[in-house]
Order: C-alpha cells, then sequence, then structure tokens
C-alpha cells in the first residue's frame, strides 16, 4: 500500500484510513484527527493500533492523501509513539450567567 495521489486537507481525512511508517509499513488507521479549532491548526492524529491508540505529533506527519497517511517515521519509531492521553477540558466565561446562576458554580461552561 502507498499514499499515491494528490494530498488533502487534515480536515477530510476519514477514521479507518491506513496510516504507514516512512518504508510503507502499516503501523495503524487512523481513530480521529486532533486540531487546534481556534486558530485552524493540524495538531495530530490518533491512530489506532493492536497495542491501543497512539498519538501522532503533525510533523511527524509527511503525506496526507484520501488512501494512506504516510509518516516521516521508520516502522520502529512509530512502534514507539506514545499513548493517546486527552488534554484537559477548556472552559469559558458564561456571561449570561445571572447572580443565582454565579452563586451556584454556573459562570463558566465547558467548550
Amino acid at each position: 500500500m502507498s499514499p499515491d495521489g494528490p494530498a488533502i486537507s487534515y480536515k477530510l481525512l476519514a477514521r479507518g484510513t491506513p496510516v504507514l511508517a516512512s518504508a510503507g509499513e502499516r503501523m495503524g488507521t487512523v481513530d480521529r484527527v486532533l486540531e487546534n479549532e481556534r486558530e485552524h491548526i493540524f495538531d495530530g492524529i490518533v491512530m489506532r493500533t493492536d497495542a491501543g491508540e497512539r498519538f501522532v505529533d503533525a510533523p511527524e506527519v509527511a503525506r496526507i492523501t484520501e488512501t494512506a497517511v504516510l509518516l516521516s517515521l521508520s516502522a520502529a519509531e512509530a512502534a514507539d509513539l506514545p499513548d493517546h492521553e486527552p488534554g484537559a477540558p477548556e472552559f469559558q466565561a458564561n456571561v449570561r450567567a445571572g447572580r443565582v446562576g454565579r452563586f451556584f458554580g454556573g459562570s463558566w461552561k465547558r467548550r
């Protein structure tokens, strides 16, 4: 399997797309794409492997096509990728919370 075809945006990357090491070895499949939504920046992917979910940072992704994701890592380096750990939740001020809402902790809402 090879990442033939034109490159596509990370926003079009489908779940289940094969993830390949730099020499073409299949390492797993795409589980989800991570992005900084506020700034529209690709942050990486969560790859599903036989050993669990692994985090692939954006600089380690060399190419994205409709048929595959090619990593800039060798198979050995890709096997040593860290487990995916979700980040801390983000909160923003809830300006619509009134006095009573603020009293009961409703002045913040989860993003």
